[in-house]
């Protein structure tokens, strides 16, 4: 290939990459451009880096909230004190109980739609724990509750339960550096359930071993929300960050309409 037949096909190539990274990136008068994100339990928010990566990428503000984990009272506060810092409307993202979190303090006027990743999302007067009487959590997730009241995820079932699509270095991680939860959290009821007025969105995690996916669809249809299935364990969110972004990417686009 000639010199500068080569020059105008990379240039050409170029073009097309430009093309696509603009394509990409949110529109300028787009009106939800915040994105919050809330992590569940066992966890804290540095696992939604890949999905905060490819939303900034795009043009959106995101804001990660630290549940204490300690009552449910506590991690919608820590939520609504994220919320209260957004310059206009944001979606409100929640993973597995998170989406208890989201369900409760998605009330919030700022918010404009909700995006459930492998999360539970209970009704007006109902708990966390409720949820599984129907739909019992997966033998390969088990919780050890401390003598102060607190739960961990079994260390040497942590992978199988939690986290099996990842690396063993990354489940490590994650394993070791869990945040325990205060289980009476799951016994306490929502006083509100935003997704009855707030549209929704949900990711179902094919391969959840944490929460079975029957609950996840269950929960996804109950709600109203636009399904968007993924083969994944219980953290898409760090397997496949792209493709949850895509679907927090929609619901932010959908709700500026």
């Amino acid at each position: 290939m000639k010199w500068n037949t080569l020059l105008a096909a990379m240039a050409t190539t170029a073009g097309f990459a430009s093309a696509a990274d603009a394509a990409e990136r949110i529109p300028a008068d787009q009106a939800v451009r915040n994105v919050v994100l809330v992590h569940g339990a066992f966890a804290d928010g540095s696992g939604w880096r890949g999905v905060y990566d490819e939303l900034t990428g795009r043009g959106y503000r995101v804001t990660i909230v630290q549940n204490p984990l300690t009552s449910l009272a506590d991690d919608v506060a820590a939520t609504k004190r994220v919320l209260d810092r957004q310059a206009g409307p944001a979606i409100l993202v929640g993973h597995s109980y998170g989406g208890t979190v989201i369900t409760e303090a998605g009330a919030d006027p700022k918010v404009g739609g909700l995006v459930y990743v492998s999360a539970l999302a209970p009704d007006v007067g109902e708990s966390t724990g409720a949820q599984f009487k129907d739909f019992p959590a997966p033998p390969e997730f088990i919780i050890e509750t401390q003598k102060d009241g607190f739960g961990f995820v079994n260390l040497e079932k942590f992978k199988a339960g939690f986290a099996h699509d990842t690396t063993d270095s990354d489940a490590a991680f994650l394993r070791d550096s869990q945040v325990p939860i205060n289980m009476s959290i799951f016994s306490t009821n929502v006083g509100q359930a935003a997704w009855k007025t707030k549209p929704s969105w949900a990711v179902v995690a094919t391969e959840d071993k944490a929460i079975d996916p029957t609950l996840l669809r269950h929960t996804a249809k109950r709600i109203g929300a636009e399904v968007t299935e993924l083969k994944a364990s219980h953290v898409p969110f760090v397997t496949h960050p792209k493709a949850v972004a895509d679907v927090i990417d929609r619901a932010a686009r959908s709700t500026s309409r």
